[in-house]
């Protein structure tokens, strides 16, 4: 079973791991090196027009998890009037979002629903009732 401190600890890890940084001084290098990626981003911005990359989230989680995360590194994440709330929008090169946002929020993303997965089924399981497994499947 996973505590929360334990997937803190999880998310850590993987943030360091998409930072390259394993010990305190590698961790520190990796606060320097976000702080690189965010005044490259920043300068950028200010030289070229980015490209807006369109994301759709399927939940409110993924949503939340992939702005705080966009707003790590500096990047202001949008969306347009009447578009869904699952829509969300960033300008920021293509080559940081395919090596470093998006697989970076496909690793968190995991943790994160693994973790609520084994809670819900605890709660699940301890406050309604003992069988929390799917309903049985019948022939037509």
């Amino acid at each position: 079973m996973t505590t929360e401190d334990q997937l803190r600890e999880k998310l850590r890890k993987i943030t360091a791991l998409f930072e390259g940084a394993a010990t305190a001084g590698e961790r520190q290098a990796a606060a320097a090196a976000i702080e690189r990626i965010r005044l490259a981003l920043r300068n950028a911005v200010r030289t070229d027009v980015l490209p807006e990359t369109k994301f759709s989230m399927a939940d409110l989680w993924q949503r939340r998890l992939f702005t705080a995360l966009c707003r790590r590194y500096g990047l202001e994440p949008y969306r347009y009037k009447r578009q869904r709330h699952t829509t969300v929008i960033v300008r920021a090169p293509r080559s940081f979002v395919d090596r470093i946002l998006w697989p970076e929020f496909l690793e968190l993303q995991a943790a994160l629903h693994s973790y609520l997965n084994e809670a819900t089924e605890r709660i699940i399981r301890e406050e309604v009732y003992k069988d929390a497994g799917e309903a049985s499947e019948r022939a037509g």
